[in-house]
């Protein structure tokens, strides 16, 4: 078993309050688990206006499989929400345990 980490660092250009900036986030976090079945959450920067960080995670038997999930989901980002700028990210593949048989 596999599981895949992405940390996303993000600009939000325009924000002007928590208020605003949540919401926003609200919707993207929503997005990603709907589009990828994975989970995701705000980690950090959470009093910031205009700055977010991202986490996301799936388990999966490929660590193959784990990390084209969380590339296609950086893509999607991108491709869907221009408005931001995506500052920084990672992805790291980690092996959990073995499966008893």
């Amino acid at each position: 078993m596999f599981i895949g980490i992405c940390l996303i660092e993000l600009h939000l250009p325009g924000v002007t309050s928590l208020k605003e900036k949540r919401g926003i986030l609200k919707a993207i976090l929503a997005r990603l688990h709907r589009e990828f079945n994975v989970s995701a959450a705000e980690v950090a920067l959470h009093d910031v206006w205009q700055s977010a960080s991202i986490g996301i995670a799936t388990v999966s038997t490929s660590a193959a499989h784990a990390n084209n999930l969380l590339e296609n989901a950086l893509s999607w980002l991108e491709h869907n929400r221009p408005d931001l700028d995506m500052v920084a990210h990672s992805i790291e593949i980690v092996p959990f345990g073995t499966v008893a048989e």
